[in-house]
């Protein structure tokens, strides 16, 4: 043996070393690449979320909040409970993952060091569980406009398209309906014009809860349907469009508007359609006109006709601060996104639902063939794709 190896020119201690230390395995590579680009996720995220500024920050709202007379100003204990909220489910969201991947490190090298394959299956459910949770923080770094946090006013109005465009209208409604349903978001549905035919011509909704407008937002824009049209007795494929449209709600915009009352003119009318059974049959829904701008808004889903109105100048009042940040920066991109037609040539979405399946974005290029589960409100794949690409945008525009 030795004799051979010296005449190969190779020594027998190079053989053992050899043998002793034999090439990785193809699920060692893998796993190891794995667990390398994860903590890079993690180690990057940790910086552009200020980690380390946010877990100071979350010790200094903890003190504020351990002082006796906190709760003397209710407005500023309110702020300074819901900022420490927000910093303290980043830090144990974080702190968890460097727990989770330092022990799935460790579980790692011992698999390496005894080269025990029998752990496979569980590593690579334990990173792709990682991955997960990764992508969850990873969006908390895309929600960073001024209003994401708050709660959203939503409209939808049916555009070109006739009866189909007014039933595609009612279909997107119920979808944003399903949508804020799953997120266990609270939806108030204020006014809902019925179509003449069938669906409706536009509704107003509010959507309460965490990130609503900044979630909500993304969608902003004119969504087209491609179907075989119910309402076609020749039953011929249709093209038809609808719009949404989302500003956030504030519930004291008084810091930023005054609203006059010789401004506006308030019109009382019967409720009625397709807002379902709480919509009152008397006459108590209100329509609130804005002279100077012509901004008209309406409620119909309270109890009383003064309940109406009140939410009726909650949501004017939404518009028109909104309508102020936008002369104050100087371009109607500012919240709202530019105004465009509703019609071909402006969607941010293709439903497709003939002669094949498909629901794609126009923006983020995402796509899926699985119309019913988005139809049902199974579109946050869509929302976050859409934030990824806008921030790899803003990146790219930075460099």
């Amino acid at each position: 043996m030795n004799r051979v190896g010296a005449e190969a020119g190779v020594s027998t201690s190079s053989v053992m070393a050899r043998v002793e230390q034999p090439e990785p395995a193809d699920w060692q590579r893998e796993h190891a690449t794995h667990i390398g680009e994860l903590r890079g996720r993690l180690d990057e995220a940790k910086k552009y979320l200020s980690f380390d500024l946010v877990s100071l920050r979350r010790e200094e709202l903890a003190e504020e909040m351990s002082k006796p007379d906190l709760w003397d100003d209710p407005n500023r204990a309110r702020e300074i409970a819901a900022e420490y909220s927000e910093a303290n489910d980043l830090v144990e969201l974080v702190s968890k993952l460097e727990g989770s991947l330092r022990e799935v490190e460790e579980l790692y090298q011992l698999a390496v060091d005894e080269n025990d394959s029998s752990v496979v299956d569980d590593l690579s459910a334990q990173l792709a569980r990682i991955g997960e949770e990764l992508d969850s923080l990873e969006l908390e770094s895309l929600f960073h406009g001024e209003h994401d946090e708050n709660d959203a006013v939503a409209e939808i109005h049916a555009g070109a398209g006739g009866t189909d465009a007014q039933d595609w209208a009612l279909m997107l409604l119920r979808m944003y309906l399903r949508w804020a349903e799953r997120r266990g978001f609270k939806v108030e549905l204020d006014e809902v014009t019925p179509g003449q035919e069938a669906g409706i011509l536009s509704a107003t909704f509010i959507v309460h809860g965490r990130r609503a407008y900044g979630l909500l937002s993304t969608e902003r824009g004119v969504h087209r349907l491609v179907r075989m049209s119910p309402f076609d007795a020749q039953h011929r494929r249709h093209t038809s469009f609808a719009s949404l449209d989302v500003i956030p709600f504030l519930e004291d915009v008084s810091d930023e508007v005054e609203i006059d009352e010789k401004d506006l003119r308030i019109d009382t009318y019967r409720s009625s359609g397709a807002g379902g059974q709480h919509v009152n049959v008397t006459d108590s829904a209100v329509r609130i006109t804005h002279l100077p701008t012509g901004i008209v808004v309406s409620c119909q889903n309270e109890r009383s006709q003064h309940q109406n109105k009140a939410k009726a100048l909650q949501i004017l009042g939404a518009k028109l601060a909104e309508r102020q940040r936008e002369e104050r920066k100087g371009q109607l991109q500012a919240l709202s996104g530019p105004k465009v037609e509703n019609a071909w040539g402006n969607q941010i979405r293709s439903y497709v639902l003939a002669p094949f399946q498909l629901v794609k974005d126009l923006r983020s290029q995402y796509e899926t063939g699985n119309v019913e589960a988005v139809l049902d409100g199974d579109i946050d794949d869509f929302i976050n794709s859409f934030l990824r690409f806008k921030r790899a945008q803003e990146a790219e525009g930075r460099s």
